[in-house]
């Protein structure tokens, strides 16, 4: 194999460099997108000749609705509340409203479909189109935004002096560090319990029982890296991990280090042996070599899935079960991600990792915000800066803001073999330095998918089925890829669909699983935990917090250190 020729050390800095300007996008992914996008239309007259017809078609409609002749008007998405506001039937609002999305409809027609364009230059195009005229909506406009003009005029435009404000704080916090509207620890992680190991990637969580017996099988919860594990140990009301141990079941949960420059070459493999691995160690220690009901969110279900095949591999049956929440382990449908995953993007992504040793927490988050631009970044400017209006705490926006960094080698890792090479789904992936496959794994699943999950499509975690042919219990759930999972008995407007295929089953198209999978009112919590008491033994007393002979004991109260490096 011929080796990768070492990249100049003034060609990084060069990169890395430019990346502060570009907002860590490469400049050579966008102009070779935009030459592709630009090539093949050029050749294409016939296409040509459709958008100039609809052009002239959407102009005379534009100047018939300016004359009060009717037409028929195009409406947003549903996932646009952009016009909602009543003031935007006004006919001058109208006129700007219909102006904008007839624009923006020509351009997904300008950028979609086009014969010989590559789909991952057919997304960026259109990724980057949709930025564009994000910018230059007329809801971004205070003289064109009728609520903007209703608030300004209803209030003495001191709407206008509290968006100053609320402007000058955002500029003040943006050059310090982020202030937690909830701290963990106090506002939110605050289950009890004991950190009972630590190393220098995790540490591992083992949270006090609230119930006389407990199952022997313990849960261990495997979150993602990306960002704190307290997503699901929110609130009290809203906690899983709380919720669990009110179950009667011992709970475990890894909670990773916030990384530094000194771990740049800490790799995938490294957060499997010194977190999942070493997790699993400790929890078979303290538990009594009792299986474990093994439990992945997001990347975090990922690495809990190379980890599991590479255990099944090996003949360890450690594990009782696994649970997938909103995890991929096909990258080819990898959701809205995937825009930023070319070779030309994740090689200048590397140089900028390489110059720091990992990737920033805020360039990560400008990633996701860049993805929902309409609702996390102009609709707040909208809303905070020309309404005055304050933004609200809660547990969810406060675990949103603690972002985490990424190890180089570990971020390049994951980026190249799962998302870019889809290596783990096709056998080529390695852990312990042999290659591993989803299909050896040989325990039952309980895998999650959510209905509006942008992050990992629920198609996508689909897939399992074609990968495994195991049991696999799955669950369509209401939600995104974060609201989906934390969905607690009694929040409101919740439902899910739930399908069992059994061992060696027959395979359903996930349109046809959809279909015919019953739709149930309220939340998947509770079918999971019927599920993991079905593959459980009879109720046992409490194990000891931590097993100080056994090279466990129980070092801090929860939620340790790792959760508050900044």
């Amino acid at each position: 194999m011929t080796e990768t020729p070492e990249i100049p050390v003034f060609d990084r800095a060069l990169h890395a460099a430019q990346a502060k300007l570009t907002g860590g996008i490469s400049p050579a992914a966008i102009g070779i997108a935009w030459l592709d996008w630009m090539l093949h239309l050029a050749n294409q007259p016939g296409r040509q000749a459709e958008l100039v017809k609809q052009a002239a078609m959407d102009t005379t409609a534009l100047w018939c609705q300016a004359l009060g002749q009717p037409t028929t008007p195009l409406t947003a998405t549903e996932q646009d509340h952009r016009f909602t506001h009543p003031g935007w039937q006004d006919p001058k609002f109208a006129l700007a409203a219909q102006s904008f999305l007839r624009t923006e409809r020509w351009w997904k027609q300008a950028t979609t479909g086009i014969p010989g364009l590559s789909q991952p230059h057919e997304r960026s195009v259109g990724f980057m189109t949709r930025q564009l005229l994000d910018i230059m909506s007329p809801a971004n406009m205070p003289m064109l935004n009728p609520e903007v003009i209703e608030a300004t005029r209803a209030s003495n435009a001191s709407n206008l002096a509290s968006g100053m404000h609320n402007f000058m704080d955002d500029i003040k916090n943006a050059s310090g560090e982020t202030k937690l509207p909830l701290t963990p620890g106090k506002g939110v992680a605050i289950t009890p319990g004991q950190v009972v190991f630590r190393n220098e990637l995790i540490e591992l969580i083992q949270y006090t029982p609230t119930t006389e017996t407990v199952r022997p099988e313990p849960i261990l919860i495997v979150p993602a890296w990306i960002m704190k594990y307290y997503i699901l140990d929110l609130s009290p009301q809203n906690s899983m991990v709380r919720y669990l141990v009110a179950q009667g079941f011992t709970v475990f949960c890894i909670s990773w280090t916030n990384p530094t420059a000194a771990l740049r070459d800490t790799g995938l493999d490294d957060y499997r042996k010194l977190g999942v691995m070493a997790a699993i160690d400790a929890v078979s220690a303290i538990c009594n070599s009792a299986k474990i009901h093994a439990t992945g969110y997001c990347l975090g279900g990922t690495l809990l899935s190379i980890a599991a095949a590479a255990m099944a591999r090996d003949h360890d049956e450690r594990l009782a079960t696994l649970t997938l929440l909103a995890a991929q382990t096909d990258f080819t449908e990898a959701g809205e991600l995937q825009l930023f995953i070319t070779e030309a993007q994740l090689a200048f992504l590397d140089d900028v990792m390489w110059s720091k040793g990992y990737l920033d927490s805020s360039q990560m988050a400008g990633a996701f915000q860049m993805l929902r631009s309409n609702d996390l970044i102009w609709s707040r400017l909208v809303r905070r800066y020309y309404l005055g209006e304050a933004d609200h705490p809660n547990d969810m926006m406060s675990w949103n803001m603690d972002a985490t960094r990424m190890p180089y080698k570990m971020h390049s890792e994951y980026l190249h073999k799962l998302f870019l090479d889809n290596d783990l789904a096709e056998g080529r992936l390695q852990a312990g330095g042999r290659k591993v496959s989803i299909s050896d794994i040989h325990v039952p699943f309980f895998v999650i998918g959510t209905e509006t999950d942008h992050i990992a499509p629920w198609h996508s975690v689909y897939k399992i089925h074609l990968m495994n042919a195991s049991e696999i219990t799955f669950v369509l759930t209401s939600g995104g890829h974060n609201a989906g999972v934390v969905s607690e008995p009694g929040h409101p407007h919740r439902h899910f669909r739930l399908q069992h295929r059994p061992p060696e089953g027959q395979y359903h198209a996930p349109e046809d699983w959809q279909a015919s999978a019953p739709l149930a009112e309220g939340s998947w919590w509770t079918p999971w935990v019927e599920w993991l008491i079905v593959h459980s033994s009879p109720l046992i007393t409490p194990p000891e917090m931590g097993n100080a002979e056994a090279g466990f004991p129980a070092l801090d109260a929860a939620p340790g250190h790792y959760i508050l490096q900044r």
